[in-house]
């Protein structure tokens, strides 16, 4: 390649590495594609999903040693896409501040844990993340005691407020507060557990973050009843699994399997019935869409780097998102948060899937 003789001299370092990833990502042999990533998982024999692990509803480890929640059913359905196993994971528990080194170092091959999507982390110059398909759509919150008489944002000027380093919470904060034109004292720490166990001292008035992980947080209170959110939204937090964009063949297998997850739901075919659906479009080669995107015909999974039924061996260990949102943080839940934006697109919500074409 001449045009690679001229350009690979004025290339930085990193920049030459980051194209050799690329190249040998996108590489073919015999009309097949090639991912580092996913060759080192197969071999593996198991996918290492980054997640919070101590978040109720989204990623948590229980007494009897299983994780569930959504960010974990998200781990389990891409474990099914690629190996056939929803069980072939392991998880590693992640705060904040480790997440991103843990997933550019390769200590992980996913990131799964309530992480908001961004310009700079998406952004070469930034983290270089990739990002599948937004799983929660939330918005930032602010929890107070009960009976604090904290009604706004505005009641916590001069106040202390609880907050996580190393998130978007930290930023947003402190830009509400400066709308605001109100001072206040940032507490800050380096651990969500850290966080929540100086707002129940009393360190701080108030603690902010996702509105979701305030509600999940909250579970696990000694008296729930006793914290409310207060009813202000500070930002958009599009909560969204990552990979880094060194392998796109690997993102595009994740963020496909997940896309499955919201299309399932939009087809009616879920955990229970994936099954017969898939006998119904064997039986009838009259019904395309449904053949193509349960692999009875095509090659979707080819052109993924995943098997032609990666599709129905996601739905059959995890269900479909609906299924996903239901148990984990819904009515099905403890949390049982309404699903608001999370509704599919024909519904008024946000989730939505291109078309498997």
């Amino acid at each position: 390649m001449p045009f690679l003789r001229t350009l690979l001299p004025k290339l930085s370092f990193a920049s030459t590495l980051a194209l050799a990833l690329l190249l040998a990502s996108c590489a073919s042999e015999g009309g097949g594609l090639q991912s580092q990533k996913i060759d080192l998982i197969k071999n593996r024999g198991k996918l290492i999903c980054g997640v919070d692990g101590k978040l109720p509803g989204f990623s948590f480890l229980g007494s009897d040693g299983a994780y569930s929640g959504l960010d974990v059913d998200v781990c389990k359905a891409v474990a099914a896409s690629l190996l056939g196993d929803s069980g072939k994971v392991d998880y590693r528990d992640l705060n904040s501040s480790e997440r991103f080194a843990a997933l550019a170092s390769g200590e992980v091959d996913l990131l799964s844990r309530n992480t908001t999507e961004t310009l700079t982390r998406d952004a070469a110059g930034g983290n270089g993340l990739s990002f599948a398909p937004t799983t929660f759509y939330d918005g930032q919150g602010v929890m107070v005691a009960a009976g604090s008489g904290v009604k706004s944002l505005k009641d916590l000027a001069g106040k202390p407020i609880c907050v996580e380093s190393g998130t978007t919470t930290e930023l947003n904060l402190a830009d509400r507060m400066r709308e605001l034109k109100a001072t206040y004292t940032p507490l800050k720490f380096q651990t969500g557990d850290q966080t929540y166990a100086a707002y129940l001292q009393g360190r701080c008035l108030a603690v902010t973050s996702d509105r979701s992980q305030l509600a999940a947080k909250r579970t696990s209170f000694p008296d729930p009843s006793a914290h409310l959110l207060l009813g202000e939204v500070l930002s958009k937090e599009p909560l969204t699994p990552a990979t880094t964009n060194a392998d796109p063949v690997w993102s595009d297998a994740v963020r496909w399997s997940v896309y499955a997850l919201m299309q399932a739901e939009e087809l009616g075919i879920t955990k229970a019935n994936v099954a017969a659906k898939l006998a119904q479009a064997q039986a009838n080669p009259n019904q395309a869409d449904l053949r193509r995107f349960l692999g009875v015909e095509g090659d979707f999974g080819k052109t993924l780097g995943l098997p032609a039924d990666f599709v129905v061996k996601a739905i059959a260990a995890v269900g479909n998102y609906g299924e996903i949102f239901d148990r984990n943080v819904g009515p099905g839940s403890k949390l049982k948060l309404d699903r608001g934006l999370n509704r599919q697109w024909s519904q008024g919500g946000l989730i939505y899937s291109p078309p498997f074409r």
